[in-house]
Protein backbone atom coordinates (compact mmCIF):
# COMPACT_ATOMS: atom_id res chain seq x y z
CA UNK A 1 0.00 0.00 0.00
CA UNK A 2 1.09 3.53 -0.96
CA UNK A 3 0.99 4.91 2.80
CA UNK A 4 -0.13 8.93 3.72
CA UNK A 5 3.75 8.99 5.11
CA UNK A 6 5.19 8.41 1.29
CA UNK A 7 2.25 10.73 0.03
CA UNK A 8 3.37 13.52 2.35
CA UNK A 9 7.50 12.68 1.76
CA UNK A 10 6.79 12.84 -1.80
CA UNK A 11 5.21 16.53 -1.85
CA UNK A 12 8.09 17.65 0.33
CA UNK A 13 10.40 16.16 -2.08
CA UNK A 14 8.24 16.64 -4.97
CA UNK A 15 7.88 18.78 -7.85
CA UNK A 16 11.25 20.33 -8.78
CA UNK A 17 11.16 22.98 -12.10
CA UNK A 18 13.60 22.77 -14.62
CA UNK A 19 14.71 19.59 -14.95
CA UNK A 20 17.46 18.59 -16.89
CA UNK A 21 16.28 17.68 -20.81
CA UNK A 22 17.23 14.35 -22.39
CA UNK A 23 20.38 13.83 -24.25
CA UNK A 24 20.04 15.54 -28.44
CA UNK A 25 22.90 14.70 -31.23
CA UNK A 26 22.25 18.04 -33.61
CA UNK A 27 20.43 16.96 -36.90
CA UNK A 28 19.05 13.31 -35.34
CA UNK A 29 16.10 11.81 -36.62
CA UNK A 30 14.54 9.50 -33.81
CA UNK A 31 12.40 6.98 -35.47
CA UNK A 32 11.24 6.54 -31.64
CA UNK A 33 10.25 9.10 -29.75
CA UNK A 34 12.55 9.75 -26.34
CA UNK A 35 10.79 10.17 -22.92
CA UNK A 36 10.40 14.13 -21.74
CA UNK A 37 10.18 13.74 -18.38
CA UNK A 38 13.05 13.46 -16.43
CA UNK A 39 13.69 14.03 -12.74
CA UNK A 40 16.91 16.04 -11.30
CA UNK A 41 18.90 14.18 -8.50
CA UNK A 42 20.11 16.77 -7.27
CA UNK A 43 19.11 20.65 -6.21
CA UNK A 44 21.31 22.95 -7.20
CA UNK A 45 24.97 21.43 -8.01
CA UNK A 46 25.66 17.48 -7.47
CA UNK A 47 28.31 17.27 -4.48
CA UNK A 48 31.53 17.62 -5.01
CA UNK A 49 31.74 19.49 -8.83
CA UNK A 50 35.22 19.57 -9.56
CA UNK A 51 36.34 22.95 -10.68
CA UNK A 52 36.26 23.69 -13.76
CA UNK A 53 33.17 20.87 -14.15
CA UNK A 54 33.45 18.93 -17.31
CA UNK A 55 30.80 19.62 -20.34
CA UNK A 56 28.22 17.21 -20.85
CA UNK A 57 28.32 15.78 -24.55
CA UNK A 58 26.85 13.34 -26.70
CA UNK A 59 28.06 11.39 -29.32
CA UNK A 60 26.16 9.18 -31.30
CA UNK A 61 27.97 6.27 -32.26
CA UNK A 62 25.10 4.52 -34.55
CA UNK A 63 24.88 5.25 -38.63
CA UNK A 64 21.54 3.09 -38.71
CA UNK A 65 18.84 5.88 -37.46
CA UNK A 66 16.60 2.52 -36.37
CA UNK A 67 19.54 1.72 -33.68
CA UNK A 68 20.92 4.81 -32.19
CA UNK A 69 23.73 4.32 -29.69
CA UNK A 70 23.99 7.90 -28.03
CA UNK A 71 27.25 7.78 -25.40
CA UNK A 72 27.19 10.87 -22.41
CA UNK A 73 30.15 11.67 -20.73
CA UNK A 74 30.35 15.04 -18.73
CA UNK A 75 27.18 14.16 -16.95
CA UNK A 76 27.13 17.82 -14.06
CA UNK A 77 23.54 17.18 -13.69
CA UNK A 78 22.60 13.40 -13.04
CA UNK A 79 19.19 12.78 -13.34
CA UNK A 80 16.34 10.37 -14.26
CA UNK A 81 14.47 9.54 -17.50
CA UNK A 82 11.22 8.52 -16.78
CA UNK A 83 9.54 5.72 -18.95
CA UNK A 84 5.95 5.29 -17.43
CA UNK A 85 3.73 2.45 -18.53
CA UNK A 86 0.28 2.15 -20.33
CA UNK A 87 -0.93 -0.14 -17.28
CA UNK A 88 1.08 0.46 -13.87
CA UNK A 89 1.83 -2.71 -12.33
CA UNK A 90 2.82 -0.89 -9.12
CA UNK A 91 6.64 -1.92 -9.24
CA UNK A 92 9.41 0.45 -10.00
CA UNK A 93 12.73 -0.60 -11.57
CA UNK A 94 15.77 1.49 -11.63
CA UNK A 95 18.16 0.82 -14.65
CA UNK A 96 21.92 1.92 -14.91
CA UNK A 97 23.19 1.89 -18.06
CA UNK A 98 26.88 0.36 -18.95
CA UNK A 99 29.97 2.39 -20.49
CA UNK A 100 32.84 1.38 -18.55
CA UNK A 101 32.75 4.02 -16.08
CA UNK A 102 34.00 6.69 -19.41
CA UNK A 103 30.63 7.27 -20.54
CA UNK A 104 27.01 6.44 -20.25
CA UNK A 105 25.41 4.85 -22.86
CA UNK A 106 21.45 5.54 -22.75
CA UNK A 107 20.41 3.30 -25.74
CA UNK A 108 21.10 -0.04 -26.02
CA UNK A 109 21.36 -0.55 -22.09
CA UNK A 110 18.92 2.26 -21.24
CA UNK A 111 16.29 3.58 -23.11
CA UNK A 112 16.03 0.44 -24.80
CA UNK A 113 15.65 -1.53 -21.73
CA UNK A 114 12.77 1.27 -20.81
CA UNK A 115 10.64 0.67 -23.02
CA UNK A 116 10.44 -3.10 -22.89
CA UNK A 117 9.89 -3.41 -18.88
CA UNK A 118 7.66 -0.36 -18.94
CA UNK A 119 5.55 -2.27 -22.24
CA UNK A 120 5.41 -4.96 -19.57
CA UNK A 121 4.20 -2.86 -16.60
CA UNK A 122 7.28 -1.29 -14.87
CA UNK A 123 7.82 2.17 -14.08
CA UNK A 124 11.39 1.94 -15.79
CA UNK A 125 13.64 4.56 -14.29
CA UNK A 126 16.63 5.29 -16.14
CA UNK A 127 20.16 6.50 -14.50
CA UNK A 128 22.43 9.41 -15.98
CA UNK A 129 24.79 9.15 -13.22
CA UNK A 130 27.96 10.74 -13.13
CA UNK A 131 31.55 9.03 -13.91
CA UNK A 132 33.90 8.94 -11.40
CA UNK A 133 37.10 9.67 -13.96
CA UNK A 134 35.84 13.21 -14.46
CA UNK A 135 37.24 15.01 -11.21
CA UNK A 136 34.71 14.72 -8.64
CA UNK A 137 35.72 14.19 -5.11
CA UNK A 138 35.32 10.89 -3.78
CA UNK A 139 35.06 9.76 -7.28
CA UNK A 140 34.61 5.93 -6.36
CA UNK A 141 31.31 6.49 -4.71
CA UNK A 142 29.92 9.42 -6.91
CA UNK A 143 27.78 6.50 -9.14
CA UNK A 144 26.71 4.96 -6.25
CA UNK A 145 25.72 8.63 -4.45
CA UNK A 146 23.31 8.97 -7.31
CA UNK A 147 21.83 5.82 -7.73
CA UNK A 148 21.42 6.01 -3.91
CA UNK A 149 19.36 9.31 -3.86
CA UNK A 150 17.63 7.79 -6.93
CA UNK A 151 16.13 5.18 -5.21
CA UNK A 152 15.06 7.28 -2.17
CA UNK A 153 13.62 10.04 -4.91
CA UNK A 154 11.61 7.31 -6.81
CA UNK A 155 10.35 6.05 -3.35
CA UNK A 156 9.41 9.74 -2.56
CA UNK A 157 7.56 10.22 -5.37
CA UNK A 158 5.92 7.05 -5.04
CA UNK A 159 2.19 7.95 -5.56
CA UNK A 160 2.89 10.35 -8.23
CA UNK A 161 3.77 7.03 -10.31
CA UNK A 162 1.16 4.86 -9.01
CA UNK A 163 3.85 2.87 -7.77
CA UNK A 164 4.45 0.83 -4.11
CA UNK A 165 7.12 2.83 -2.17
CA UNK A 166 8.80 -1.14 -1.53
CA UNK A 167 8.59 -2.38 -4.63
CA UNK A 168 11.31 -0.72 -6.56
CA UNK A 169 14.20 -2.80 -8.01
CA UNK A 170 17.27 -1.94 -9.72
CA UNK A 171 19.49 -3.58 -12.91
CA UNK A 172 22.47 -2.26 -14.30
CA UNK A 173 24.66 -3.39 -17.31
CA UNK A 174 28.44 -3.65 -17.26
CA UNK A 175 29.61 -0.86 -15.11
CA UNK A 176 26.23 0.12 -14.42
CA UNK A 177 25.80 -3.38 -13.28
CA UNK A 178 28.45 -2.26 -10.63
CA UNK A 179 26.53 0.30 -9.82
CA UNK A 180 23.60 -1.89 -9.02
CA UNK A 181 26.03 -4.43 -7.62
CA UNK A 182 27.36 -1.79 -4.93
CA UNK A 183 23.82 -0.56 -4.29
CA UNK A 184 22.27 -3.71 -3.81
CA UNK A 185 25.39 -4.28 -1.18
CA UNK A 186 26.21 -0.91 0.43
CA UNK A 187 22.34 0.74 0.01
CA UNK A 188 22.74 1.94 3.48
CA UNK A 189 26.38 3.35 3.44
CA UNK A 190 27.25 7.24 4.08
CA UNK A 191 28.46 8.87 0.94
CA UNK A 192 26.28 11.94 0.73
CA UNK A 193 25.57 14.46 3.13
CA UNK A 194 21.59 14.00 3.29
CA UNK A 195 20.08 17.16 2.31
CA UNK A 196 15.21 16.77 2.00
CA UNK A 197 12.97 14.46 3.52
CA UNK A 198 13.29 12.01 0.66
CA UNK A 199 16.81 11.07 2.04
CA UNK A 200 14.20 9.67 5.13
CA UNK A 201 13.69 7.00 3.15
CA UNK A 202 15.50 3.43 2.43
CA UNK A 203 17.76 3.11 -0.72
CA UNK A 204 18.07 -0.70 -0.68
CA UNK A 205 15.99 -2.49 -3.62
CA UNK A 206 13.61 -5.23 -3.24
CA UNK A 207 15.58 -6.93 -5.58
CA UNK A 208 19.15 -6.33 -7.84
CA UNK A 209 19.65 -7.97 -11.65
CA UNK A 210 23.18 -7.06 -12.22
CA UNK A 211 23.50 -7.98 -15.83
CA UNK A 212 26.87 -9.01 -17.77
CA UNK A 213 28.33 -6.60 -14.39
CA UNK A 214 31.65 -5.64 -13.54
CA UNK A 215 32.25 -6.60 -9.97
CA UNK A 216 35.44 -7.53 -9.21
CA UNK A 217 38.11 -4.95 -8.71
CA UNK A 218 40.87 -7.06 -7.85
CA UNK A 219 43.10 -7.30 -10.90
CA UNK A 220 43.02 -11.03 -11.78
CA UNK A 221 39.31 -10.58 -12.71
CA UNK A 222 38.52 -6.63 -12.88
CA UNK A 223 37.52 -5.01 -16.11
CA UNK A 224 41.44 -2.47 -16.15
CA UNK A 225 39.29 0.58 -17.64
CA UNK A 226 36.27 0.29 -15.63
CA UNK A 227 39.05 -0.26 -12.51
CA UNK A 228 41.38 2.49 -13.39
CA UNK A 229 38.19 4.98 -13.78
CA UNK A 230 36.38 4.22 -10.51
CA UNK A 231 39.47 3.69 -7.96
CA UNK A 232 42.35 5.42 -9.70
CA UNK A 233 45.99 4.29 -10.11
CA UNK A 234 47.10 1.99 -7.55
CA UNK A 235 44.64 2.07 -5.38
CA UNK A 236 45.29 0.36 -1.93
CA UNK A 237 44.37 -3.27 -0.91
CA UNK A 238 40.87 -1.74 1.14
CA UNK A 239 39.64 0.32 -1.37
CA UNK A 240 39.65 -2.21 -3.61
CA UNK A 241 37.42 -4.64 -1.23
CA UNK A 242 35.65 -1.54 -0.45
CA UNK A 243 34.65 -1.23 -4.61
CA UNK A 244 34.03 -5.04 -5.02
CA UNK A 245 30.23 -6.06 -4.30
CA UNK A 246 31.13 -9.75 -3.35
CA UNK A 247 32.86 -9.13 -0.74
CA UNK A 248 30.42 -6.53 0.81
CA UNK A 249 27.95 -9.32 0.61
CA UNK A 250 25.65 -9.48 3.62
CA UNK A 251 22.54 -10.81 5.20
CA UNK A 252 21.19 -7.38 4.52
CA UNK A 253 21.33 -7.67 0.48
CA UNK A 254 18.66 -8.18 -1.42
CA UNK A 255 17.75 -11.25 -3.87
CA UNK A 256 20.18 -11.16 -6.93
CA UNK A 257 19.42 -11.67 -10.65
CA UNK A 258 22.38 -12.31 -13.07
CA UNK A 259 23.12 -12.92 -16.27
CA UNK A 260 26.33 -13.37 -17.77
CA UNK A 261 27.78 -15.00 -21.25
CA UNK A 262 30.27 -17.49 -21.32
CA UNK A 263 32.05 -15.63 -24.51
CA UNK A 264 32.73 -12.44 -22.88
CA UNK A 265 35.84 -11.33 -23.44
CA UNK A 266 35.26 -7.42 -21.42
CA UNK A 267 33.77 -8.54 -18.16
CA UNK A 268 34.92 -11.79 -17.10
CA UNK A 269 32.05 -13.78 -16.39
CA UNK A 270 33.81 -15.13 -13.29
CA UNK A 271 32.83 -11.30 -12.16
CA UNK A 272 29.37 -13.31 -11.44
CA UNK A 273 30.07 -16.18 -10.12
CA UNK A 274 32.35 -15.14 -7.94
CA UNK A 275 29.05 -12.54 -6.78
CA UNK A 276 27.27 -15.90 -6.66
CA UNK A 277 29.24 -17.87 -4.27
CA UNK A 278 29.22 -14.42 -1.89
CA UNK A 279 25.27 -14.65 -2.13
CA UNK A 280 25.29 -17.96 -1.57
CA UNK A 281 27.60 -17.99 1.43
CA UNK A 282 25.62 -15.30 3.26
CA UNK A 283 22.10 -16.62 2.67
CA UNK A 284 21.33 -14.44 -0.05
CA UNK A 285 18.54 -15.79 -2.85
CA UNK A 286 20.67 -15.69 -6.06
CA UNK A 287 19.98 -16.99 -9.14
CA UNK A 288 22.64 -16.62 -12.20
CA UNK A 289 22.09 -17.68 -15.59
CA UNK A 290 25.31 -18.10 -17.97
CA UNK A 291 25.13 -18.28 -21.62
CA UNK A 292 27.23 -19.88 -23.94
CA UNK A 293 27.02 -17.69 -26.52
CA UNK A 294 26.55 -13.94 -26.60
CA UNK A 295 29.69 -11.79 -25.61
CA UNK A 296 29.63 -8.20 -23.71
CA UNK A 297 27.17 -5.88 -24.18
CA UNK A 298 24.53 -7.62 -25.71
CA UNK A 299 21.67 -6.24 -23.68
CA UNK A 300 18.52 -6.83 -25.96
CA UNK A 301 19.76 -5.72 -29.83
CA UNK A 302 22.35 -8.06 -29.14
CA UNK A 303 20.60 -11.18 -27.91
CA UNK A 304 18.20 -11.43 -30.71
CA UNK A 305 18.53 -14.38 -32.22
CA UNK A 306 20.24 -16.59 -29.36
CA UNK A 307 19.30 -18.22 -26.28
CA UNK A 308 20.40 -15.12 -24.47
CA UNK A 309 17.36 -13.09 -25.53
CA UNK A 310 15.51 -15.55 -23.42
CA UNK A 311 16.74 -13.35 -20.33
CA UNK A 312 14.28 -10.56 -19.93
CA UNK A 313 11.38 -12.93 -19.85
CA UNK A 314 13.42 -15.45 -17.30
CA UNK A 315 13.84 -11.85 -15.20
CA UNK A 316 10.19 -11.09 -15.04
CA UNK A 317 9.47 -14.36 -13.83
CA UNK A 318 11.85 -13.93 -11.30
CA UNK A 319 11.02 -10.81 -10.27
CA UNK A 320 7.19 -11.77 -9.90
CA UNK A 321 8.56 -14.44 -6.94
CA UNK A 322 9.69 -11.15 -5.06
CA UNK A 323 6.71 -9.03 -4.91
CA UNK A 324 8.66 -6.98 -8.21
CA UNK A 325 5.68 -7.19 -11.10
Amino acid sequence: MITRRATLIGSLAGAVTAQTLVPRVTGETMLLPDPTETIDLWPGDAPGLPSPPPQERTVERSIDPRRPDRAVTGITRPRLVVFRPARANGSALLVAPGGGYARVVVDKEGFEMGRLLSARGWTVFVLFYRLPGEGWADRADVALADAQRAMRLIRARAGHYGIEPARVGAMGFSAGGHVCADLATRHAASVYRLIDAADALPAKPLAAAPIYAVQAMDPALAHPGSRELLLGPNPSADVVRAHSPAANVTAATPPIFMVHAEDDRTVPPANSVVFREACKAAGVPVELHLFAEGGHGFGVRGAAGKPVALWPALFAAWAKTYGLG
